[in-house]
């Protein structure tokens, strides 16, 4: 493991100007990625080793097939105790290091019907039910934001039409967890507009928007949400579910990493 002052400066010799954020479960998906150097998140002032299965807590910079690349084995969580402060430093510190694109990937509950376990959503944009007021917000017409790139999000459903697949488009809903969401707040959110629902990226995606990084955001839709499956919802069902889709995901990433910044 790279010390801080030695992982930065490996940063500094690659610069890379993309870096990558993984999921849950969503680790194999850059098996393509060679790395350089490796740090872990408690070596980083202001952040804390992972507690959730599926996210390794490194930060490691490296080459995916030979363009430079930052990268987040994992990430933290609201419902593990942290600040939202906390949550979103690895974006800072991404930014920090001269990364102008981001790219963040989760596990998410589907809810749109042609959202079912294997397949994956780009986010054009999400609700944010992180806070008591939040029905209100939504109510209010106040709760959509869409801090994400129409351009990468056009060139993921370009890429996946080559392959002879679609690419379904939609609005992620974010809550705090770590419980799973009743079937009522899955019925309420769906009347909002949300087609797949998760804990994490809203606020990074912000963070990240407000940065002035271009931001992308892929969900892998690991399970039904709650009251529309057949099953009981369980974190080793999603696990097992993003690792199988995990080559398309890494798929997508490459083609991330290869368009030119803008």
């Amino acid at each position: 493991m790279t010390s801080p002052p030695a992982f930065a400066q490996a940063v500094a010799a690659l610069a890379p100007r993309t870096a990558v954020v993984l999921g849950s479960g969503l680790t194999s998906a850059a098996a393509a990625f060679v790395e350089h150097a490796t740090l872990n998140f408690a070596a980083v002032a202001g952040l804390a080793s992972p507690t959730v299965a599926g996210h390794r807590g490194r930060i490691a910079v490296g080459e995916w097939a030979g363009i430079p690349v930052l990268l987040f084995h994992g990430r933290l969580h609201y419902y593990e105790g942290h600040s939202w402060t906390v949550v979103t430093s690895p974006i800072r510190l991404a930014h920090k290091w001269g990364i102008t694109r981001i790219v963040l990937t989760n596990a998410a509950g589907g809810i749109h019907p042609a959202l079912t376990p294997g397949e994956l959503m780009a986010l054009r944009g999400h609700i944010q039910w992180l806070s008591p007021t939040a029905w209100r917000e939504l109510a209010t017409g106040q709760g959509l934001s869409c801090p994400y790139s129409p351009r990468l999000v056009q060139l993921l459903q370009s890429h996946e039409r080559t392959q002879g697949r679609e690419l379904f488009c939609g609005i992620y809903a974010a809550v705090t967890g770590p419980s799973y969401e009743t079937p009522a707040e899955i019925q309420a959110l769906a009347v909002c507009g949300a087609d797949a629902v998760g804990m994490s990226t809203a606020r990074e995606a912000e963070e990240a928007a407000r940065c002035g990084l271009e931001v992308v955001a892929l969900s892998c839709i690991t399970n039904r949400a709650a009251g529309l499956g057949e099953t009981t919802l369980a974190h080793a069902e999603v696990l097992a579910n993003a690792h199988r889709v995990s080559t398309r995901v890494g798929e997508l990433l490459r083609r991330l990493i290869h368009e030119p910044h803008r």
